[in-house]
């Protein structure tokens, strides 16, 4: 048996901690806030996607930092033992659209409640309000001795595990601690940055769109020639910017671009049409609307409130009737419908991201028991990690299975 101490009550850590004692382990969890799963409470908007039902090949694929990492990890604990996991906690979980997975009550706090549950009956003793600051390491660099805490007390132990999250929602507890704690230890904490996060543009006419929401439309992001970003989906204009899912989506597979130097993105708004079906779309219409303006013929094709930005940015005279169209006006509202593009300048702050990209190399890391390379006896788990992935529960099952083989790991 041996004394393990996590450092964070999140989902990563609670469920490392869940394990470990289940093992037989004297398990003390060290949580800084007054209570457990603060960010977990928060996810899904307060509904807790805390999975995607798919198989371990489509965690894969939708794991878009270090997917390899993973494999061990979601052979060990796959979605469906999440979801089984929960419902053996007497919380049953439903699946909705795209595989999101929920408990069936909408409530985010029935899976802390489960969480809590487990790790009392596992016997897990949790200290609250108890910020931890710094590891103690033998002088050698090579074994975990235990923690120190910010009273200055220290805490012996055999196993140190850190879940202590990454740097978004700053108000759940996610400060950073870990990256400083890995640092301590000697491990390489690659560039961080926000990710699945708003994004900030350069065209000030999105104010006069905030709360639009575009449905069935494909964003495109080139670096060059290179594609880095083609999805069909959701997204919504803000007070400065673009968000929604697919804007999420491609905060995280091309953000890097637009973190450093910015870039540009292109919406497709009529993606189900090719260019002559558009131009045979547009003759219909201005035939039926002949008699009237421009800025009154585009009601069936756009959304109200895009109308007079968009007839903006064609500059083609609005009071022109429909029915006086030339062709070459035709082909630059088409060229609009089908690149309607914006200058992104950044990416929103830490605050509002989703998750931190980048984190403890991996490298340093051993995927089947989420142990250092580099001290024995300590373990990173979750968000802490350089490993992270798209929207739709992904980034919560990378904690469940990474906590899972690190909790599992230890005898």
């Amino acid at each position: 048996m041996s004394k393990v101490l996590v450092i964070g009550a999140g989902a990563a850590g609670s469920m490392a901690a869940i394990f470990a004692a289940r093992a037989g382990n004297d398990v003390i969890v060290f949580e800084k806030n007054a209570k457990t799963g603060k960010k977990i409470y928060i996810t899904g908007k307060g509904r807790c996607n805390l999975t995607n039902a798919v198989e371990n090949e489509e965690l894969i694929k939708n794991t878009i930092r270090n997917p390899k990492f993973m494999y061990s990890a979601y052979s060990a604990f796959s979605s469906n033992d999440t979801i089984g996991f929960f419902e053996k906690l007497n919380c049953p979980i439903k699946v909705e659209r795209g595989n999101r997975a929920f408990p069936e009550s909408d409530h985010s706090s029935d899976i802390i409640k489960a969480l809590d549950k487990a790790m009392e009956e596992a016997g897990v003793k949790v200290r609250y309000n108890t910020p931890v600051e710094q590891l103690v390491i033998s002088d050698d660099g090579a074994t975990i001795k235990g923690i120190k805490l910010r009273d200055g007390k220290m805490v012996e132990a055999d196993k140190v595990i850190v879940a202590t999250g990454g740097i978004s929602y700053r108000s759940t507890g996610s400060t950073g601690d870990g990256y400083e704690f890995a640092k301590q230890a000697g491990h390489t904490v690659k560039d961080l940055r926000p990710s699945l996060v708003a994004l900030e543009v350069k065209e000030s006419f999105v104010k006069e769109l905030e709360g639009l929401s575009l449905k069935n439309v494909r964003v495109i992001v080139k670096n060059g020639k290179k594609t880095l970003f083609n999805e069909l989906g959701e997204m919504l204009f803000t007070r400065n910017g673009v968000s929604g899912p697919l804007i999420l989506s491609a905060s995280s597979i091309a953000g890097d671009i637009f973190y450093s130097e910015g870039g540009e993105l292109s919406i497709d708004l009529k993606p189900a049409l090719t260019e002559d079906e558009l131009d045979a779309r547009l003759l219909r219409d201005f035939t039926e609307f002949r008699a009237k303006a421009l800025k009154n013929a585009l009601d069936k094709l756009l959304p109200k409130s895009l109308i007079p930005v968009f007839l903006e940015r064609t500059k083609i005279n609005t009071e022109k009737k429909a029915g006086d169209l030339t062709k070459s006006e035709r082909s630059v509202i088409i060229g609009l419908l089908k690149h309607f593009t914006l200058q992104v300048t950044g990416l929103r702050g830490y605050e509002e991201a989703v998750i931190t990209k980048g984190g403890v190399s991996v490298k340093e890391i051993n995927p089947k028991t989420m142990e250092s390379k580099l001290v024995k006896g300590l373990y990173f788990v979750g968000e802490v990690l350089d490993v992270d992935a798209l929207t739709g529960g992904f980034n919560l099952q990378i904690a469940w299975s990474t906590g899972v083989v690190a909790g599992s790991d230890i005898i």
